[in-house]
């Protein structure tokens, strides 16, 4: 009877716009982020199509190289592999491929784009920061329950916020960097499982980002 009251008054209050905030262990984190599955619902004859918006104040240049669309592929309807493919008006680059059983490899995309870009534009060893962003994802975590509209209909979301400099010693070194924040929605209503994967370095004291990634699903192509 309590469950079903909560369960009511959670769906009333999303449906007012209000978001809730709930903690989470870093085993908890680590088990939403890297689902296994994600793609096993997805028609194999169809594409899952995501824009990728970057801006760089560090290194306008990459902004505009890094800037397309990001298509996941099967090679055939009883493929296990998907592909990934990077397209820019009409250039189209293979980013590989990837056991689809394990899950939706756009999780991995997001991450290593974060710290190749960090490493290009702000220096400093990209191994020291994947060593602190992997550090993150195992750690304790804010998640907020939320609501996006997907085809016409409303469906739950939940968004992860990682801060892996936050008290790093070295973060003053970062040009910026140091206040980045990793942010992943995810639903089990948007196929392929990731709404929205942003990486963000916004400095606290207010101004425009010195860095911005944000890969937005848009559609699902070509399914039967």
């Amino acid at each position: 009877m309590i469950k079903t009251l909560l369960a009511g008054l959670l769906s009333v209050l999303l449906s007012a716009g209000l978001a809730f905030s709930a903690s989470m262990d870093g085993e908890e984190t680590y088990d939403l982020l890297f689902r296994d599955g994600t793609l096993d619902s997805v028609d194999r004859d169809s594409a899952l199509i995501y824009l990728r918006t970057v801006s760089n104040q560090l290194k306008p240049e990459a902004a505009e190289r890094d800037t397309g669309q990001i298509a996941l592929t099967f090679g055939d309807a009883a493929s296990e592999m998907a592909h990934l493919e990077f397209r820019q008006d009409q250039k189209h680059r293979s980013m590989g491929m990837f056991p689809a059983s394990v899950g939706n490899p756009m999780i991995m995309v997001f991450y290593e784009s974060a710290v190749r870009d960090m490493a290009e534009s702000a220096g400093g060893s990209p191994f020291y920061i994947r060593n602190r962003v992997k550090d993150a994802l195992i750690q304790p975590a804010e998640v907020e329950t939320g609501e996006a509209i997907i085809d016409g209909e409303a469906v739950t979301t939940q968004t992860v916020r990682l801060r892996p400099f936050e008290g790093d010693p070295n973060r003053d070194r970062m040009r910026g960097f140091g206040d980045l924040v990793l942010s992943v929605t995810v639903s089990e209503g948007v196929p392929g499982w990731y709404l929205k994967l942003v990486a963000e370095a916004q400095p606290k004291s207010g101004g425009e980002a010195v860095y911005r990634s944000e890969m937005v699903f848009d559609r699902l192509e070509g399914a039967q």
